[in-house]
Protein backbone atom coordinates (compact mmCIF):
# COMPACT_ATOMS: atom_id res chain seq x y z
CA UNK A 1 0.00 0.00 0.00
CA UNK A 2 1.27 3.66 -0.61
CA UNK A 3 2.80 5.04 2.14
CA UNK A 4 0.56 8.22 1.55
CA UNK A 5 -2.73 6.32 1.94
CA UNK A 6 -1.20 4.82 4.95
CA UNK A 7 -0.06 8.08 6.87
CA UNK A 8 -3.73 9.75 5.44
CA UNK A 9 -5.43 6.32 7.05
CA UNK A 10 -3.68 6.92 10.15
CA UNK A 11 -4.62 10.54 10.71
CA UNK A 12 -8.16 10.03 10.02
CA UNK A 13 -8.19 7.39 12.66
CA UNK A 14 -6.45 9.51 15.28
CA UNK A 15 -8.82 12.40 14.54
CA UNK A 16 -11.97 10.66 14.96
CA UNK A 17 -13.52 11.26 18.10
CA UNK A 18 -11.63 14.55 18.50
CA UNK A 19 -13.89 17.38 19.85
CA UNK A 20 -14.60 19.66 16.62
CA UNK A 21 -13.93 23.39 17.39
CA UNK A 22 -16.34 24.90 19.96
CA UNK A 23 -18.06 28.49 19.40
CA UNK A 24 -16.86 31.04 22.26
CA UNK A 25 -19.55 31.18 24.69
CA UNK A 26 -20.34 34.38 26.53
CA UNK A 27 -22.40 35.56 29.54
CA UNK A 28 -24.46 38.96 29.05
CA UNK A 29 -23.25 41.23 31.29
CA UNK A 30 -26.28 42.87 33.33
CA UNK A 31 -25.22 46.50 33.83
CA UNK A 32 -24.53 47.00 30.00
CA UNK A 33 -27.35 45.48 28.69
CA UNK A 34 -30.53 47.60 28.56
CA UNK A 35 -33.33 46.05 26.20
CA UNK A 36 -35.66 49.34 25.59
CA UNK A 37 -38.78 50.41 23.37
CA UNK A 38 -40.58 53.41 21.73
CA UNK A 39 -44.24 53.96 21.09
CA UNK A 40 -46.05 56.65 19.91
CA UNK A 41 -48.35 58.18 22.64
CA UNK A 42 -51.58 59.63 21.09
CA UNK A 43 -49.59 60.54 17.95
CA UNK A 44 -48.11 63.82 20.02
CA UNK A 45 -45.12 62.08 21.40
CA UNK A 46 -42.71 59.19 21.08
CA UNK A 47 -42.57 57.69 24.52
CA UNK A 48 -39.71 55.43 25.79
CA UNK A 49 -38.88 53.26 28.43
CA UNK A 50 -36.45 50.54 29.41
CA UNK A 51 -35.44 47.13 31.23
CA UNK A 52 -33.29 47.34 33.91
CA UNK A 53 -33.11 43.37 34.21
CA UNK A 54 -31.77 41.13 32.38
CA UNK A 55 -29.71 38.21 31.36
CA UNK A 56 -28.45 35.45 29.29
CA UNK A 57 -25.72 33.87 27.23
CA UNK A 58 -24.12 33.96 23.53
CA UNK A 59 -22.20 31.66 21.66
CA UNK A 60 -20.17 33.15 18.74
CA UNK A 61 -18.16 31.48 15.92
CA UNK A 62 -16.87 34.02 13.71
CA UNK A 63 -15.08 31.40 11.47
CA UNK A 64 -18.46 29.14 10.56
CA UNK A 65 -20.05 32.39 10.86
CA UNK A 66 -22.95 30.20 13.28
CA UNK A 67 -23.98 31.16 16.81
CA UNK A 68 -27.06 31.30 19.63
CA UNK A 69 -28.40 34.15 21.80
CA UNK A 70 -30.82 32.78 24.94
CA UNK A 71 -32.16 36.50 26.63
CA UNK A 72 -34.32 36.76 29.44
CA UNK A 73 -36.00 40.46 30.26
CA UNK A 74 -37.20 40.49 34.04
CA UNK A 75 -41.00 42.64 32.50
CA UNK A 76 -41.62 43.72 35.85
CA UNK A 77 -38.12 45.99 35.68
CA UNK A 78 -39.85 47.99 33.35
CA UNK A 79 -38.78 51.82 33.68
CA UNK A 80 -40.27 54.91 32.61
CA UNK A 81 -39.04 57.29 34.82
CA UNK A 82 -42.38 57.38 36.36
CA UNK A 83 -43.58 54.99 39.25
CA UNK A 84 -47.40 55.08 38.56
CA UNK A 85 -46.94 54.51 34.51
CA UNK A 86 -44.75 51.50 35.67
CA UNK A 87 -47.20 49.78 38.18
CA UNK A 88 -49.68 50.33 35.19
CA UNK A 89 -47.58 48.62 32.66
CA UNK A 90 -46.37 46.37 34.89
CA UNK A 91 -50.15 45.03 35.11
CA UNK A 92 -53.13 43.40 33.36
CA UNK A 93 -53.82 46.19 31.22
CA UNK A 94 -50.69 46.10 29.52
CA UNK A 95 -47.24 43.28 30.39
CA UNK A 96 -49.14 41.33 33.30
CA UNK A 97 -45.67 40.38 34.84
CA UNK A 98 -47.39 38.52 37.38
CA UNK A 99 -48.59 36.34 34.88
CA UNK A 100 -46.09 36.96 32.31
CA UNK A 101 -42.45 37.75 33.93
CA UNK A 102 -39.87 37.31 31.11
CA UNK A 103 -39.96 38.41 27.81
CA UNK A 104 -37.58 36.19 26.14
CA UNK A 105 -35.73 36.16 22.58
CA UNK A 106 -34.13 33.00 20.91
CA UNK A 107 -31.64 32.42 18.02
CA UNK A 108 -29.74 29.88 16.59
CA UNK A 109 -29.88 31.63 13.34
CA UNK A 110 -27.29 34.31 12.93
CA UNK A 111 -26.15 36.24 9.51
CA UNK A 112 -23.04 37.73 8.96
CA UNK A 113 -21.90 40.43 6.75
CA UNK A 114 -18.05 39.23 6.26
CA UNK A 115 -16.83 38.99 9.99
CA UNK A 116 -19.02 41.60 11.30
CA UNK A 117 -22.85 40.11 12.47
CA UNK A 118 -25.30 41.57 10.31
CA UNK A 119 -28.57 39.66 12.08
CA UNK A 120 -30.50 37.51 14.18
CA UNK A 121 -33.73 35.34 13.40
CA UNK A 122 -35.16 33.80 15.92
CA UNK A 123 -37.99 33.59 18.42
CA UNK A 124 -39.65 35.99 20.64
CA UNK A 125 -41.69 35.74 23.46
CA UNK A 126 -44.15 38.30 25.23
CA UNK A 127 -47.11 37.96 27.30
CA UNK A 128 -47.07 34.29 26.76
CA UNK A 129 -46.60 34.32 22.76
CA UNK A 130 -44.41 33.64 20.79
CA UNK A 131 -43.54 34.78 17.26
CA UNK A 132 -40.73 34.58 14.53
CA UNK A 133 -38.48 38.39 14.52
CA UNK A 134 -35.80 39.42 13.20
CA UNK A 135 -32.59 41.72 14.85
CA UNK A 136 -31.38 43.63 12.89
CA UNK A 137 -27.44 43.73 14.17
CA UNK A 138 -26.25 47.76 13.28
CA UNK A 139 -22.92 47.92 15.53
CA UNK A 140 -20.88 44.38 16.35
CA UNK A 141 -17.34 44.93 18.03
CA UNK A 142 -15.78 41.76 19.93
CA UNK A 143 -12.21 42.71 21.43
CA UNK A 144 -10.23 42.80 24.94
CA UNK A 145 -11.99 45.20 27.33
CA UNK A 146 -9.63 47.78 27.99
CA UNK A 147 -10.27 47.56 31.62
CA UNK A 148 -10.84 44.03 32.58
CA UNK A 149 -8.80 42.78 29.62
CA UNK A 150 -11.43 40.07 29.07
CA UNK A 151 -12.78 39.16 25.61
CA UNK A 152 -15.77 41.19 25.26
CA UNK A 153 -18.34 41.32 22.13
CA UNK A 154 -21.03 44.77 22.14
CA UNK A 155 -23.96 44.86 19.85
CA UNK A 156 -26.68 47.46 19.35
CA UNK A 157 -29.72 45.36 17.86
CA UNK A 158 -32.99 46.75 16.92
CA UNK A 159 -36.67 45.13 15.31
CA UNK A 160 -40.33 46.63 15.63
CA UNK A 161 -43.01 44.45 16.23
CA UNK A 162 -47.02 44.80 16.29
CA UNK A 163 -47.93 44.61 20.29
CA UNK A 164 -51.60 43.60 19.57
CA UNK A 165 -50.31 39.97 18.06
CA UNK A 166 -48.95 39.39 21.43
CA UNK A 167 -52.21 40.45 23.26
CA UNK A 168 -51.12 43.84 24.07
CA UNK A 169 -54.65 45.59 22.99
CA UNK A 170 -54.91 47.98 25.61
CA UNK A 171 -55.43 51.12 23.54
CA UNK A 172 -54.69 50.63 20.24
CA UNK A 173 -54.63 52.52 18.52
CA UNK A 174 -54.49 55.88 20.17
CA UNK A 175 -51.35 54.27 22.10
CA UNK A 176 -49.52 52.66 19.10
CA UNK A 177 -49.77 49.20 17.93
CA UNK A 178 -46.07 49.30 16.67
CA UNK A 179 -43.46 49.37 18.97
CA UNK A 180 -39.67 50.02 18.28
CA UNK A 181 -37.45 47.69 20.21
CA UNK A 182 -33.84 48.50 20.74
CA UNK A 183 -31.22 46.16 22.58
CA UNK A 184 -27.43 47.04 23.63
CA UNK A 185 -25.92 44.31 24.77
CA UNK A 186 -22.17 43.52 25.61
CA UNK A 187 -21.29 39.96 26.91
CA UNK A 188 -18.49 38.67 28.18
CA UNK A 189 -16.03 35.51 27.39
CA UNK A 190 -16.45 32.70 29.73
CA UNK A 191 -13.48 31.54 30.76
Amino acid sequence: MNKTLIALLALACATVGMPAVAADSYTIDPTHTFPSFEVSHLGFSIQRGRFNRSAGKITLDTVAKSGSIDVSIDAASIDTGLANLEKHLQGEDFFDTAKYPAITFTSKSLKFDGDRLASAEGDFTMHGVTKPVTLAIDHFRCAPHPMTKKQTCGANATTSIKRSEFGIVKYVPNVGDEVKITIQVEATKDL
